[in-house]
């Protein structure tokens, strides 16, 4: 596996417990739908988290939260309509963001919550 890979599934394991010792229920990993994937789907009070996490070794081109395009964004949206309507879940949704840097001086975790909208 390439090493953008493992870095990537190690940011992905931070933000997993990360959420579930803020009190997330974590309903799936990596949830795809035709070509298209979130990350992490969670549950917290009435909402169902559909979680994108952005894992870099720096921030020397810019912060890795930064790097969630609009055309990722609308593609994660489309996944969370199927999630939902799949499930039958009434719920409302919520688009969060994590940017993590892992090397080996820091492990930093930024937790954008509601990082974006859909926007109909």
């Amino acid at each position: 596996m390439a090493s953008h890979n493992e870095l990537g599934k190690e940011g992905e394991e931070l933000a997993t417990n990360f959420l579930r010792k803020k009190g997330y229920e974590i309903l799936e990993r990596n949830f795809r739908f035709g070509r298209d994937e979130v990350d992490i789907i969670a549950k917290i009070n009435e909402y169902i988290v559909f979680v994108e996490v952005k894992t870099r070794s720096s921030n020397f081109l810019g912060e890795p939260e930064d790097e969630v395009s609009t055309g990722q964004q609308k593609r994660i949206i489309k996944v969370a309509n199927h999630y939902l309507i799949e499930n039958d879940l009434d719920n409302e949704g919520r688009f969060d963001i994590f940017g993590i840097i892992i090397n080996q001086n820091k492990k930093s975790i930024n937790h954008i919550i509601e990082a974006f909208k859909p926007r109909w």
